[in-house]
């Protein structure tokens, strides 16, 4: 099975082909890195830019006012709040010209937690961009829907970010991608640069994939169940399935919805998982001020205050200006698999 680095550069590899990507950039984007996660390894169109993230998303503007269709990269989401102002402006162009200017641009960056990164290498930003109109955000949690994902947005005509966890890059999936190798070693042969070798004479070789798309918007029942609707995505997501499979065997079953989107999202699924369970618990691991899971929690609350049963809830990481290095800060800055397994049994069994 792919990893979801693995599927992201696969999907990037299906787009310079087949569906106009003119140019993939970023901070060691191009040969020979390919990325800091090696996310662009072996692209035809990759290349390096200076060490500007304004300069990296003004230039994918140029380029798509120009009729091309680029990818970007900032190099971690931490760096993107040096141009949530660029961004701004990104959002608004095709809304102020009526759709005569499409925008279609896509920015990759790595988010979240769950690699010791330290102060400057561990934000999430989800929150901070379903603030920004104009801009589609997805966030996957596996190589499948990170493949389905990346397509969707190098088809769409509007910008859109793609947030990917930090944690699970080298995760690999339980779902093979369309046309893969059933052998991961001899995908692993065909698009992974050698490791400690001289990478100028190596040639990826890409497998023969067909297109498949993850629409955005649209959430995936990962888990069903009748105990409470827990809402995720990204590094969480995975904690949140496993927490259901254990607390199963106890006798609490649950909705356990896989986002996907963070803009625009799935709350048909969410609204009808809340009508029939009653409680809601959403977990990320964004700080917990102005954090998106507040957003859905007041919607629900709004459309759905009748339904419930108990209050809804949100667990979230701390508020606190960054994450430690050492590792037991970091592990009591945001939710590990314990706070999420407890949330959950303490909302099922709570009385209503």
């Amino acid at each position: 099975m792919a990893t979801l680095v693995q599927a992201v550069r696969l999907a990037l590899h299906y787009g310079e082909e087949y569906l106009g990507v003119t140019d993939v950039f970023g901070e060691d984007v191009g040969p020979p890195l390919g990325g800091v996660f090696t996310a662009t390894q072996g692209l035809r169109t990759a290349w390096n830019s200076p060490l500007d993230e304004r300069g990296i998303l003004g230039t994918a503007m140029g380029i798509a006012y120009a009729g091309g269709r680029p990818v970007c990269e900032i190099q971690f989401a931490d760096y993107a709040f040096n141009v949530i102002d660029v961004m701004k402006v990104a959002g608004n162009q095709r809304w102020a010209s009526a759709g005569g200017y499409p925008m279609p641009i896509v920015v990759m960056t790595p988010t979240g937690a769950g690699i010791r990164g330290s102060l400057y290498h561990s934000h999430s930003f989800e929150s901070w961009a379903s603030r920004l109109p104009g801009w589609k955000v997805v966030l996957p949690s596996n190589p499948l829907d990170a493949y389905g994902l990346t397509i969707a947005a190098i088809k769409d005509p509007n910008p859109v970010m793609l947030l990917l966890p930090k944690a699970l890059m080298r995760v690999k999936g339980d779902r093979p991608l369309p046309g893969e190798p059933a052998d991961p070693d001899e995908l692993s042969k065909m698009i992974d640069a050698p490791v400690g070798a001289d990478r100028a004479g190596w040639k990826p070789r890409w497998p023969d994939l067909p297109e498949y798309v993850v629409p955005i918007g649209s959430a995936n029942r990962v888990r069903e169940g009748e105990a409470a609707t827990v809402v995720s995505y990204g590094r969480t997501l995975p904690l949140c399935a496993a927490a259901a499979d254990e607390l199963s065997k106890q006798g609490h079953t649950f909705d356990v919805i896989d986002l996907r989107s963070i803009f625009p999202y799935d709350w048909d699924l969410i609204s009808q998982s809340i009508a029939k369970t009653g409680r809601l618990l959403v977990v990320n691991e964004d700080t917990e001020v102005t954090n998106f899971a507040e957003h859905l929690i007041r919607r629900a609350v709004d459309e759905h205050f009748y339904d419930l049963l108990v209050r809804p809830r949100a667990l979230m990481g701390d508020h606190i200006p960054g994450i430690g290095m050492n590792q037991v800060y970091e592990t009591n800055s945001v939710p590990q698999s314990y706070h999420i397994r407890d949330a959950m049994r303490d909302i099922a069994a709570e009385a209503a």
